[in-house]
């Protein structure tokens, strides 16, 4: 298990992120906002909410990933305003979260409301080598659908 230091932004009361259940695979962030207060987020606007904490995995190779809530993003429309969310290793300011109301309904954040998962994952360095030439493979240069739906 990966060691990651959390700070908690005290002034905010937050506690540490946590899994929903054994099997979760990202933790989930909460909105930070202060107590009693709530957030409208209006169609077609993105919102920067803050989470109160920030972090330093104890190991450079390791980004934190943003992803958005599945739940938020089916039944309220709800999504990342930047689609996922890269934390490097190196960030040590507030994790804040850009959601995005695509609906036609105002969405209302309130504090310690989930709205995004937090997950880690290995990062591998790449050492870019230019050539004039790359390997054939079955699929080419082929995108965008090349290789159908079913």
């Amino acid at each position: 298990m990966e060691k990651i230091n959390v700070k908690i932004k005290l002034s905010r009361g937050m506690t540490l992120p946590k899994y929903a259940t054994s099997g979760s695979a990202a933790l989930d962030l909460c909105a930070a906002i202060d107590e009693g207060t709530t957030l409208i987020i209006h169609p077609g606007e993105t919102v920067s909410v803050p989470t109160g904490i920030s972090i330093s995995p104890q190991d450079s190779g390791v980004v934190a990933v943003v992803a958005a809530r599945s739940g938020l993003g089916i039944k309220k429309g709800i999504s990342l305003g930047n689609g996922i969310g890269v934390i490097d290793s190196d960030y040590r300011g507030e994790i804040s979260v850009g959601l995005y109301n695509r609906s036609a309904q105002d969405f209302t954040v309130e504090r310690g409301d989930r709205i995004a998962q937090l997950m880690f994952m290995p990062v591998f360095a790449a050492e870019l080598m230019e050539c004039d030439e790359l390997d054939e493979t079955e699929r080419g240069a082929g995108g965008f659908g090349s290789t159908g739906i079913k």
